[in-house]
């Protein structure tokens, strides 16, 4: 029998092998985040060791809610590795309250790691605003000014050091796609942490990341399919339910995932495509039909011809009666 003492599941680090800490949020596809930047280091040779800023609830359509870790918290992960090993570098991605900030400067500052790198996430690659403006100036004030490398997204791609000199990288055509400044800044501190220069590091790091383009959040979800079967379940059910939780619970998903799936599609959230689809059958009813206006709110499940008529006004500017004079095609 094997004891349970016997077993490990952690991989040893070796003699040979950089040690780099990443200070980071997490993202639960590995597209980007802690997840992502331990996936760069292993992968280029280093070993590395993690604190958690933020958890994220996110999927391949985006980030749906956060939580920030207390600062107490990220202070107590940054002591218990760094008071026990020593990283040859650090490198910090998503910093989302001044307090953090704080902490993490200041920890900085006691433990004095050879080096530190630095990956602003300010802005998802969707545009959607990650911090505040009075965590951007803290982060400008306090820990800009330890960092040896930045890295810096846009126009106009460059990676600065301490010393002030800007590295241009032309070949990052990918560069505002979803992880890729995460890993780029994890192997240029992989490669820093491995012996080498400023320039030959961040070179290095450019060619890793190009290379593993077609590999870097490459998760796909199922957005589309879902999207063609929420219009299927519709089209069965519109005219018995109009709420979005139940087609969400027909679908086996979340409500709000639905809500990320068809704003992504149609820019729409779903209640609007379920009214617009209903609203169009009942148009169709009441100018080929001669059923009464009551009959037609009845037949659509509105429990009243108040209700009906307020829904349909509501969307129309008219009422069901207004518009049959108008539109209707039978006598």
């Amino acid at each position: 029998m094997v004891s349970e003492k016997s077993v490990s599941f952690a991989p040893m680090k070796q003699n040979n092998q950089p040690l780099i800490l990443t200070i980071t949020g997490s993202d639960g596809t590995g597209g980007s985040g802690v997840q992502a930047d331990i996936k760069t280091i292993t992968n280029l040779g280093g070993y590395a060791v993690s604190v958690v800023t933020s958890v994220t609830m996110q999927n391949t359509l985006g980030i749906q809610e956060f939580y920030d870790l207390p600062s107490g918290i990220i202070a107590r992960q940054i002591e218990a590795i760094m008071d026990d090993v020593v990283p040859e570098a650090v490198k910090i991605g998503m910093l989302r309250n001044v307090e953090t900030v704080e902490v993490v400067t200041r920890l900085l500052e006691k433990y004095h790691p050879q080096y530190i790198v630095y990956d602003p996430v300010v802005t998802t690659v969707r545009g959607e605003q990650l911090m505040s403006d009075e965590v951007v100036k803290a982060i400008a004030e306090h820990l800009v000014p330890l960092c040896h490398v930045i890295t810096r997204r846009g126009a106009d791609e460059v990676v600065v050091t301490a010393d002030g000199r800007s590295y241009p990288l032309p070949q990052l055509t990918h560069a505002n796609s979803h992880g890729l400044g995460g890993a780029l800044s994890s192997a240029i501190a992989t490669y820093l942490a491995q012996g080498n220069g400023f320039e030959e590091a961040i070179l290095q790091a450019n060619s890793y990341v190009n290379r593993q383009v077609a590999y870097i959040s490459n998760l796909q979800g199922r957005s589309s399919e879902l999207y063609n079967e929420f219009l299927s379940e519709l089209t069965l059910h519109h005219a018995t339910n109009r709420d979005v939780h139940f087609y969400a619970d027909m679908l086996n998903v979340s409500a709000r995932y639905l809500a990320q799936v068809t704003k992504r599609i149609t820019g729409q959230s779903p209640k609007m495509i379920i009214d617009e689809y209903l609203l169009q059958e009942i148009k169709l009813t009441l100018s080929n039909t001669k059923k009464c206006i009551q009959e037609v709110a009845y037949q659509y499940g509105f429990h009243s011809q108040a209700q009906f008529t307020k829904f349909f006004k509501k969307l129309t500017g008219e009422n069901p009666t207004q518009f049959r004079h108008k539109h209707r095609r039978i006598e």
